[in-house]
């Protein structure tokens, strides 16, 4: 089981992969336990690396849900981590957005290893986009410091805000439509 993450080619450029699409780790890795899920649902983002105020901060996007992942202040050294780095801004993120318990659990159980690779769709990175915009938006509106800002919060802020699909009726909530599905009944089985 893995976690696909399509990479824009500035932060494609960046990582230390391997030939297989995976990163070589700057430190031994902690061997992730083998899911029971076959199929990934937290699997397929969006990640695009953006400056803000001199520093490089990577946005993810999941391509279903439009949930937001921000990591903040990475030096050249934290890219050949990026994986650990996402796994803890998501349990985070989900944490400070008031997810339940089984649903942390449940998330827990569906990180993997992730594989990078650069074929990317351009609806989703539309909304990478637009929310990297809004959250330069926000820096220079507050007149905030992008060290003063609490990554794990902007996410929730991001995750709170609706997002329009092309081909979709409806506007998309992240923040609704990540814990649904974090909270699908096969997860349930999942745990017990």
């Amino acid at each position: 089981m893995k976690i696909i993450i399509h990479t824009t080619k500035k932060l494609h450029s960046k990582l230390p992969l391997d030939e297989s699409g995976y990163l070589k780790p700057s430190t031994p890795r902690i061997s992730l336990v083998p899911s029971a899920v076959e199929d990934n649902p937290l699997s397929g983002w969006h990640a695009n690396l953006i400056t803000l105020q001199r520093h490089n901060c990577v946005m993810m996007v999941h391509d279903s849900t439009r949930f937001a992942v921000f990591i903040k202040n990475l030096l050249k050294r934290n890219f050949a981590d990026l994986d650990w780095h996402f796994q803890n801004a998501f349990m985070n993120t989900l944490f400070q957005l008031g997810a339940t318990q089984q649903q942390l659990d449940y998330a827990a159980t569906l990180l993997a290893h992730c594989h990078f690779d650069a074929d990317c769709s351009r609806s989703v990175q539309g909304t990478m986009n637009r929310m990297s915009g809004d959250v330069e938006h926000l820096l220079w509106c507050d007149n905030a410091k992008l060290e003063d800002v609490n990554s794990y919060r902007l996410g929730v802020w991001l995750a709170e805000r609706p997002c329009t699909v092309k081909g979709v009726k409806d506007c998309i909530w992240p923040k609704k439509a990540m814990l649904q599905l974090l909270s699908q009944p096969t997860s349930r089985s999942t745990l017990q």
